[in-house]
């Protein structure tokens, strides 16, 4: 298992595919939480021209784990959906797959909490999470605001959902601190892998993999 970045961080996705052993063949699994830029665009580009067989998997969500998780991070800050206003941040696109995919799990988790729940971002897509928790208090005054974070790790959009003006915000699906990935993730992501390489039943978990659910 390699590890590369899309944006920003080293090394990126071209290099580590270029660092793979020649002919072997590579299976990309997006850990982004919607299909959108990175995956219709940036990955496929590292795709084109290689010299080796390569697989783009499906980006992680809309998924009911992810679901699941988010309802499991509000519980985690005390939000009551039943008198909060919930908002779902996310991180944003300008592709228009991303934010469809993104008001699909805001809907999902409507749908789980049984409640009314908005969707916003932090760039590009509209309503700004700022702006939403703003509308949100002035159409509700008295009813604490809180933001349901639809970002997969700690970093730069987490600390601005933290500065939009919502009452709690809760921690990313991969909160800090913890010892081992949620098991709705590490699910997610080997499920995405075997749906584009099958798995025989009597295959072992890779061993990073296995150090992520936190077995010995």
């Amino acid at each position: 298992m390699r590890l590369g970045h899309v944006d920003v961080q080293q090394p990126d996705v071209d290099a580590t595919l270029a660092s793979l052993p020649a002919g072997m063949g590579a299976t990309i699994v997006p850990l982004l939480l919607s299909t959108g830029f990175h995956v219709n665009v940036d990955l496929r580009e590292a795709m084109q021209d290689l010299d080796r067989p390569a697989t783009l998997c499906r980006a992680l969500g809309p998924d009911d784990r992810l679901t699941e998780l988010l309802a499991h991070r509000l519980g985690e800050v005390g939000a009551d959906p039943d008198r909060d206003i919930i908002i779902l941040g996310a991180a944003g696109s300008s592709d228009t797959s991303a934010v469809r995919d993104c008001g699909t799990a805001a809907a999902m988790l409507a749908h789980h909490l049984g409640v009314t729940v908005h969707e916003s971002y932090l760039s590009f897509a509209q309503p700004s999470v700022t702006a939403a928790v703003a509308r949100a208090r002035a159409e509700h005054p008295g009813r604490r605001v809180v933001v349901a974070s639809y970002l997969l790790a700690p970093g730069y959009f987490q600390t601005l959902l933290e500065s939009a003006g919502a009452d709690l915000t809760t921690e990313p699906l991969l909160a800090p601190g913890r010892p081992t990935a949620p098991a709705q993730l590490v699910d997610l992501v080997l499920e995405r892998y075997s749906q584009a390489v099958p798995v025989p039943a009597s295959a072992s978990v890779p061993a990073s993999v296995a150090e992520l659910q936190g077995t010995p």
